[in-house]
């Protein structure tokens, strides 16, 4: 371990003593489920006040309205919470981008709604790790590095959306937008249980097709018929087939389908793609393409492809390597191996990336079991990751990462 400086461990004191094990404790006991408006709401209005305490202007966002298709194949206009824009000092210097959310994957009729201790120091809860954790972790650095006396040249943007776990559809412009001219930026997602960092991670891509047949008596003509749900079905084969070369494809849903003794004439395909590269993402949209071609002749029906690539594949390249290095050597300051590896999940760090800002997405608090019922956090890296967070922050103002030549 690195001998710290007085100002270092003063910074490092404040970090470790704010209160987040009970934000956490308050947050995650509201549903902020990514279609729960009420809930958003509730919480966007804690975030402001609790963000608050930081300097700079701070605003909700009301969110544009995005398209969804529903199961009969109808293009609805769907809301989203609002998101939190904070801009400190927009005028230093350097500048950063912080970003989080405030949404979970669990919605208000999920019978996963309370708090529990599994054992000492493990808290299992509805966002305990992603990422109501994070967000307490991210606000305890800010306000550490606030306390150095060395903030002249280090200004931020704190964005915190609503609706990330869903594919940040409304915010994605929003977050491009606060990414803009930043040097660097940290996202707050969960670091894994042995504080592993994710590293390169795959692009995702969500479509949903519609498949217009032609109904027909099931017995009497069924010939005359076009089967919707059959063409859906072909495509989905198709499709899960032909994955596996640089991209996976995952059909995930039929919607469609009638009496029996109905030809169906409609039917709502559901799929996902996971590219690893941009040379992949474009192979896997023109594979897209070509299928429901095939299929359409094949079958004699119409196909409609609604949707497209949200989260662009994100590569370790050499500014993203620059940054992790950075994180690394902070790391060894304070006695913590920091280590990465690539993975298939994605998030708003692979937006940032696209943008040309390398970013280390997984600054948040160490937990595991995301996404479901078992999801925990280990209460004891909500210190040990706001220290981490905020030593970076100081050695980014006092120009470590500029002065040994990581950003060209």
């Amino acid at each position: 371990m690195t001998l710290l400086s007085s100002l270092d461990q003063s910074v490092l004191d404040h970090a470790a003593g704010a209160p987040m094990l009970a934000q956490v404790q308050a947050w995650a006991a509201i549903n902020s489920g990514s279609r729960n408006l009420d809930g958003l709401g509730v919480m966007a209005g804690l975030l402001a006040d609790a963000f608050a305490v930081l300097p700079g202007e701070l605003r909700l966002v009301e969110a544009a309205p995005v398209e969804t298709v529903a199961a009969d194949g109808r293009i609805n206009s769907i809301e989203s919470g609002r998101h939190l824009h904070l801009s400190v000092r927009p005028d230093a210097p350097v500048r950063l981008l912080l970003t989080g959310h405030m949404d979970t994957v669990f919605g208000i009729d999920h019978s996963f709604q309370s708090l529990r201790w599994l054992e000492p120091g493990v808290l299992n809860g509805p966002g305990v790790a992603d990422m109501k954790g994070g967000l307490a972790v991210m606000l305890a650095a800010l306000c550490a590095f606030e306390t150095s006396g060395e903030t002249a040249r280090l200004g931020y943007d704190v964005f915190i959306n609503s609706d990330e776990e869903v594919g940040s559809p409304s915010s994605a412009a929003l977050l491009r937008q606060a990414a803009a001219g930043k040097l660097a930026a940290f996202t707050y997602e969960p670091a894994l249980p042995d504080g592993t960092l994710a590293g390169a991670r795959a692009g995702s891509g969500n479509f949903s097709i519609i498949v217009t047949g032609r109904s027909a008596h099931a017995g009497r003509n069924p010939d005359d018929g076009r089967n919707a749900l059959l063409a859906a079905a072909d495509l989905a084969l198709r499709l899960k087939a032909a994955s596996g070369k640089g991209f996976s494809c995952n059909p995930a849903k039929i919607d469609g389908g009638g009496p029996n003794n109905v030809v169906p004439d409609h039917a709502v395909l559901r799929v996902n793609f996971r590219p690893m590269t941009p040379a992949d993402e474009v192979a896997a949209r023109a594979l897209l393409d070509r299928t429901i071609a095939d299929v359409a002749r094949d079958h004699d029906v119409s196909l409609h492809c609604h949707g497209g690539f949200g989260r662009p594949p994100k590569p370790m390249d050499a500014k993203a390597l620059a940054l992790f290095d950075l994180v690394r050597r902070c790391g060894a300051e304070l006695g913590l191996p920091i280590g990465w590896r690539d993975t298939g999940g994605v998030c708003d760090g692979n937006n940032i990336a696209a943008c040309g800002v390398p970013v280390v997405d997984t600054m948040g608090a160490r937990g595991g079991s995301i996404h479901s019922d078992a999801e925990f956090l280990l209460t004891d890296s909500l210190a040990e990751r706001a220290q981490l967070s905020a030593l970076a922050l100081l050695r980014i103002a006092q120009g470590q990462y500029r002065r040994e030549g990581m950003i060209a």
